[in-house]
């Protein structure tokens, strides 16, 4: 099995005839995604990259049935671009695109809550893959290259990536890895993942990769003593050196108060029974550890 996506699930790019679009649509292509049409205004009843070319996701949905859309829009456009796919209940969303306002983020979490149809991943983030499935956004093919147990769900673009080639060299393979974004507002959360992680009998072991700021990962935490099911947990928190009041990379990345931090993160995941590690560099170790003892 894999989470939210799947080997012939079809894909429509929003954004599909831009730079970045085309891009990355033809390495979801070479990776063996299943696109089945582009959208950009004005562009309708054009062919880019061997792909139909919409003016509008209604008419894009209506022709080829995808449930999924990735968004490749300029910031300034990329809010209407999530609500044109929510509004036609695309069932998952993938926001690539940075530097969308929180005040459009707080509109849009409005209406996914009120719709109750659609899933939205980011925005500002690098989106999903299912190893020898499906990849939906960009990351690396090089990398994922090996289905397996191990799922990661990951604030942190480049860090997903390390993770995952790590896992690979140890000789594991990824069930699938959810880069979920960084910014301060994004759609569905680490619970949200975990919660498809722990009813995924494929992943028998789970990566979180949070960061400084927020809460995302302390409630996770919460939740997580809550389930009766329960699966190891692997916790890395970025930003361990970052200086209190500073944004580091991500516009979520910015510690307020001291549960924030970094190392306040890292101990309330530890004292919850989750393999912490204090380097990246030790992901693949510990779930080559935790594997060996599971099987």
């Amino acid at each position: 099995m894999s989470i939210l996506i799947t080997k012939n699930v079809k894909v429509i790019v929003q954004g599909l005839t831009g730079k970045e679009g085309m891009f990355h649509t033809q390495q979801m292509i070479n990776y063996g995604t299943n696109i089945v049409g582009g959208v950009t205004p004005g562009k309708g009843d054009s062919i880019c990259l061997g792909i139909p070319i919409f003016n509008t996701v209604k008419e894009a949905i209506y022709k080829t049935g995808a449930t999924v859309s990735v968004i490749f829009v300029p910031f300034n456009f990329a809010s209407d671009a999530i609500l044109e796919s929510i509004y036609m209940n695309v069932k998952l969303i993938v926001c690539i695109t940075e530097g969308i306002p929180i005040s459009d983020m707080v509109k849009i979490k409005y209406f996914i809550k009120n719709m109750k149809k659609s899933n939205l991943i980011g925005p500002n983030c690098p989106g999903i893959i299912s190893p020898e499935k499906s990849k939906v956004g960009i990351m690396p093919n090089s990398i994922f290259k090996k289905s397996g147990n191990v799922g990661i769900i990951s604030r942190s673009g480049t860090l997903t990536y390390e993770a995952a080639d790590q896992i690979i060299k140890m000789g594991y393979g990824i069930s699938t890895a959810v880069g979920i974004g960084g910014d301060t507002i994004i759609g569905m959360s680490i619970i949200d993942i975990l919660n498809l992680f722990f009813s995924d009998i494929q992943t028998k072991c789970i990566v979180i990769i949070g960061e400084i700021g927020g809460r995302l990962e302390i409630d996770a935490v919460e939740w997580i003593k809550k389930q009766n099911k329960k699966k190891p947990i692997i916790g890395f928190i970025a930003g361990q050196t970052a200086p209190k009041g500073k944004t580091m990379g991500h516009a979520g990345a910015i510690i307020g108060k001291k549960i924030e931090t970094a190392q306040e993160k890292m101990k309330i995941m530890y004292e919850n029974n989750i393999y912490v590690v204090n380097s990246i560099e030790y992901i693949g170790l510990t779930v080559h550890k935790i594997l060996n003892n599971i099987e």
